[in-house]
């Protein structure tokens, strides 16, 4: 049974509760001084508390979709995926249409395409999804080159969430067919790319050049195989918790990579605990580097358009946010959108997902790319440090 199978949570649950009757019903008779009877009592404390705390994982893993299958549980789920690399005969593992909740749509939802990506420079590997809007395979797009989002999860998440929790190909697709967003591709993926470990995006001393794999072979592996803009302008990137930490600082720190980004629930300097291990290598002046607010306080505005979301109940970083939106100076720009409340969860993270996807896209450009539709709708660039954008659930 596969990992996050109802069955195999059913039958978890139901052998924690038999396993913890049968330890109250034999107690009385393992209560003798004979090392047979200490075993005894052991062995039912330790299979009653194993198949309980296994039920409540496999719950939360269901539940926050931290793993999809045992091989990605146990890191050993990295084959059978092709790769998208700098050269010819590239193909693809598989592609699917996008379902679309619109009868009338012409062209459908567009497709989705499972791939590896490998990184020329740093020879590292991660699975990603690609999402296509129905216009790339349309003859009147033949020629025309497509604007990229990047969208990432948080950790330790899957790529597969990003599709079937947060439906970001499905809010792209009703998106671009209301012409609220410009005809776009997609990249779904981890920030991690050395997993179990937590990245934070960073390039770690002797360790995953995490921050190089996102800013320089992803873009090169992409251009490859796709017909996708090559200049930071027509890249964004977007994520959640760690994922939203990572796009503001991708775009702050490399705006020649990606000219916006969008970040929900995000943080402002990268986490350090037992998942990222040591990203900085004991050097202050690198920890500096990947802490937003320090940058924005000591350095030169990068000349990048950033969205923050949070809310003012339920989100631990609401008033870290506001603090971030108060220290931006131009050329730098930022738009906010501030729930009255809402937790650090996919509940919270959907009701965001379209409007920043808007507001992200109006923010792309590409020479001899594919009509902008209703960009300026969604927020255009401002003079101002902070634009907020209205809550539209």
């Amino acid at each position: 049974m596969g990992l996050t199978s109802q069955k195999l949570q059913d039958l978890i649950a139901v052998l924690a509760v038999v396993c913890f009757a049968a330890t109250v019903w034999l107690w009385p008779r393992l209560s003798g001084r004979n090392w047979l009877a200490l075993l005894g009592r052991v062995g039912m404390l330790l299979a009653s508390q194993l198949l309980t705390l296994a039920a409540i994982g496999l719950v939360a893993n269901n539940w926050g979709g931290f793993y999809s299958s045992w091989g990605d549980l146990l890191g050993t789920d990295q084959g059978g995926q092709v790769s998208i690399t700098n050269g010819a005969g590239i193909s693809v593992l598989s592609t699917k249409p996008v379902p679309l909740m619109l009868s009338n749509a012409s062209g459908g939802g567009g497709t989705i395409q499972q791939v590896t990506i490998n990184g020329a420079t740093t020879r590292m590997s991660e699975p990603a999804y690609v999402y296509l809007p129905p216009q790339y395979n349309q003859p009147a797009y033949a020629n025309k080159t497509f604007p990229v989002i990047l969208v990432f999860t948080g950790y330790p998440g899957t790529a597969e969430n990003l599709i079937t929790r947060m439906k970001y190909p499905t809010v792209a697709a009703q998106a671009i067919y209301q012409k609220q967003l410009q005809p776009t591709v997609m990249v779904l993926m981890r920030p991690s790319v050395a997993m179990p470990r937590d990245t934070e995006c960073v390039n770690v001393p002797g360790g995953p050049q995490a921050e190089t794999f996102f800013d320089k072979d992803l873009h090169q592996a992409m251009a490859s195989r796709y017909r996708v803009a090559t200049s930071g302008a027509g890249w964004g990137v977007i994520g959640d918790s760690t994922g939203g930490y990572c796009a503001l600082k991708l775009s702050m720190r490399d705006p020649s990579a990606f000219s916006a980004a969008a970040s929900l629930s995000g943080y402002y300097k990268a986490a350090e605990d037992d998942t990222t291990g040591n990203l900085f290598g004991g050097s202050q002046e690198l920890r500096n580097q990947n802490n937003l607010m320090w940058r924005l306080k000591n350095m030169p505005p990068p000349p990048v358009s950033v969205l923050v979301a949070s809310s003012k109940q339920g989100e631990y970083d609401y008033r870290a946010t506001e603090q971030f939106i108060a220290a931006v100076k131009g050329p730098m720009t930022v738009s906010s959108l501030i729930l009255p409340s809402g937790g650090h969860n996919f509940e919270t993270w959907n009701r965001e997902t379209p409007l920043a996807l808007r507001w992200l896209g109006s923010h792309l450009q590409v020479p001899g790319g594919p009509a902008a539709g209703a960009g300026a709708a969604a927020g255009g660039p401002g003079n101002g440090s902070s634009t907020p954008v209205t809550d539209a659930a």
